[in-house]
């Protein structure tokens, strides 16, 4: 088996099987979030076996051997003796086991943890079996080694995050179980059944050298991305509707002219989702003075077609990660142990840090829709702020304020983590990528995106509601939707934070991506 396959284990949960080819999105996805269990393929645990063989040879050799035999950075130039060289691997770990800071997420950790087993499925590396099989137990057990926040520069890799999950490997420092519960790597493996694995020659230097960290995060980001373009397509669509706008300029040889594949496919979605509506059919006669619409109802299939665009050239980068065996030194297909850069994260952080420009303008231009909901003086025969009573009631005039807030956190979350770069290890790596904070920000500006979106589909829900004629039957079954969840229609002004929670909620699970999608058909 020379792919990753996928299978099902006893009780039925879907089993990902770790070759020496790359995992998927998708295998992450699974792993990180639904907990599936891990095994190692038949001829990746051959591949390993193998060159840690040849790793055992060289440990022999008088020469020294960088990362076999040597210190590591800027002590690489010490030859380490033999007898000395297991406590090198325990040193290694411990010492580079030194993040601050609040916890790491439960799913990035499992994510970094699934990639850095992968790399080890490669063969490249020089571990023994024994070691990639103690990272395939933790996971399956669903244990889960402390990381937090800050001590990657994401150079010589994820080197502080990857540590503290080998710190735990070795049956050292603190964990999480499966079901949350604070303890000992040492006491969480003894009640899996698993063992602790002692170190030989490189091992430890295997088990830190990796992106594994910003590529994890970036996986996971473009999984959330994939749904919320598409709920960022029904907010759009919402607010033409609610706003009497025309979908004309939907229309796909329009969208043609500019060939654009990310735009085409937001237009569709738009179209597919107004088709149908008797608000739209009500304004498009002769007698509509209308000449054309603001940008930000006009322009939303460019804007959220271009975040499109660069969520796939993201998806490309990933895409080569994840079939990247990054190690330093890296053992070659003839056997050769060599040093090399691959463990910088420039190609991953740059494209961490334009998915956070992107996420930041499909945020803004929809606090634009927002707000035009809201100014009787542009939401063409709407009540100011959507109020009741307005003056007595003020409606969803600081919902605003709250979107207007996330967007402009969005845009500070927006600057480029990956043009800065601190000289760490005497100057010895002196240029670094930063990807670990790119990606660390980058989840940041989804969470903000979800909420920007949650509120604009609040507030059209409630602009449809209040027209004469019938939403189109997509948008009926989203208000519905939002509705059955304990959201009330129009009507005087109530505690408003717990309603924006809910549509949060709804946009989160994918519970509106699933109401739209049951009229529309699955959205590009």
């Amino acid at each position: 088996m020379n792919e990753n396959q996928h299978s099902h284990g006893e009780q039925g949960r879907r089993e990902v099987v770790v070759g020496i080819g790359p995992v998927s999105i998708q295998d992450i996805v699974d792993v990180a979030r639904h907990d599936a269990p891990v095994r190692i393929s038949d001829d990746a645990l051959e591949a390993i076996a193998e060159t840690s063989a040849r790793i055992r040879e060289l440990a022999g050799f008088e020469r020294p051997v960088y990362g076999v035999s040597t210190g590591f950075g800027a002590l690489a130039t010490r030859h380490i003796p033999q007898n000395m060289r297991r406590q090198l691997q325990r040193s290694l770990i411990r010492s580079h086991a030194a993040g601050s800071g609040p916890e790491v997420e439960r799913e990035v950790i499992r994510a970094l943890m699934l990639l850095r087993l992968s790399t080890l499925a490669t063969g490249r590396t020089g571990v023994r079996p024994e070691v990639a099989q103690a990272y395939a137990g933790m996971l399956s057990a669903g244990i889960t080694p402390v990381v937090h926040e800050y001590g990657s520069l994401g150079c010589s890799g994820d080197l502080a995050p990857l540590a503290h999950c080998a710190l735990a490997v070795i049956g050292e420092g603190p964990v999480r179980t499966r079901d949350g519960e604070l303890t000992t790597s040492a006491e969480a493996l003894s009640e899996a059944g698993l063992e602790p694995v002692e170190l030989a020659e490189k091992e430890g230097l295997a088990l830190i050298n990796g992106t594994d960290g910003m590529l994890g995060q970036l996986v996971l980001a473009i999984s959330d991305l994939d749904r919320l373009m598409r709920l960022a397509d029904l907010a759009a669509a919402m607010s033409v509707e609610g706003q009497l706008g025309t979908d004309r300029v939907f229309q796909a040889d329009l969208q043609a002219l500019r060939p654009h594949p990310g735009q085409a496919a937001s237009a569709a979605n738009m179209s597919a989702i107004l088709a149908d509506s008797g608000i739209v059919f009500s304004h498009k006669g002769d007698d509509c003075t209308y000449v054309q619409d603001a940008y930000s109802l006009r322009c939303s299939p460019q804007v959220a077609g271009a975040a499109r665009d660069t969520i796939e050239h993201a998806r490309m980068v990933a895409g080569r990660e994840l079939a990247s065996a990054v190690d330093n030194p890296v053992v070659t297909l003839d056997g050769r142990v060599e040093s090399n850069g691959n463990f910088h994260g420039a190609p991953v952080a740059y494209v961490l840090d334009f998915l956070a420009i992107a996420v930041a303008d499909t945020a803004s231009i929809s606090e634009r829709r927002t707000d035009r909901f809201l100014d009787a003086a542009r939401n063409r025969g709407l009540p100011p702020f959507l109020a009741d009573d307005a003056g007595v009631d003020s409606g969803h005039m600081i919902a605003q304020y709250t979107q207007a807030a996330v967007v402009s956190e969005l845009k500070r979350l927006a600057n480029p983590a990956s043009v800065d770069s601190i000289p760490s290890s005497a100057m010895q790596e002196d240029h670094v990528s930063m990807g670990w904070s790119a990606a660390r920000k980058l989840r940041k500006a989804i969470d903000g995106l979800t909420r920007v979106l949650a509120i604009e589909i609040l507030t059209a829900a409630r602009g449809i509601d209040l027209r004469e004629p019938e939403a189109s039957p997509a948008t009926a079954r989203v208000i519905a939707a939002i509705r059955e969840s304990g959201v009330q229609g129009p009507g005087t002004d109530r505690f408003l934070a717990p309603e924006i929670e809910s549509v949060v909620q709804l946009v989160s699970s994918g519970a509106l991506l699933d109401a739209v999608e049951s009229v529309t058909g699955r959205l590009q």
